[in-house]
């Protein structure tokens, strides 16, 4: 069997883990924005600390690796293509929402310790960032830009 015979699979696996990752990337900042304006050591921020953990550890971050393992896979085809630079804009807008991530994760830690760290206002202006990037990255996609 050739790569291209796994092709579809692949394309399965990166759209659904794709969707997944982004679905937890939308959310996740709106739990930040409600754990702001709560006190510190309340019953409700004690219940988003336990959901934003399981919100990255059972859904955004299997999503990400597969998201990203699947997309390497498929990029194997793109990048012997000759039209082939949007794939940089791609990656660039997913490189994004990954440092995104990574700020939540940060964020996440921080409410274990305090509450007064970021506005909820802050948080809303975040919660637009992996939406904007996310548009992009499917313009990119869906006609060929860069």
């Amino acid at each position: 069997m050739s790569f291209f015979d796994y092709y579809p699979f692949l394309k399965v696996v990166h759209l659904i883990s794709l969707i997944s990752f982004m679905a937890g990337m939308l959310y996740l900042p709106r739990l930040f924005v409600y754990h702001s304006m709560q006190k510190f050591g309340s019953g409700e921020a004690k219940m988003l600390e336990i959901m934003e953990y399981r919100l990255l550890k059972y859904i955004i971050n299997p999503a990400l690796i597969f998201t990203l393992l699947s997309g390497l896979s498929l990029s194997h085809i793109f990048l012997k293509s000759p039209d082939h630079y949007w794939l940089y804009l791609k990656f660039a807008c997913f490189l994004g929402i990954g440092y995104v991530h990574m700020l939540c994760c940060r964020y996440r830690k921080k409410f274990l310790i305090s509450t007064d760290f970021h506005s909820p206002k802050f948080f809303r202006i975040l919660n637009e960032v992996p939406t904007l990037l996310m548009i992009m990255m499917v313009c990119a996609v869906v006609f060929k830009w860069f």
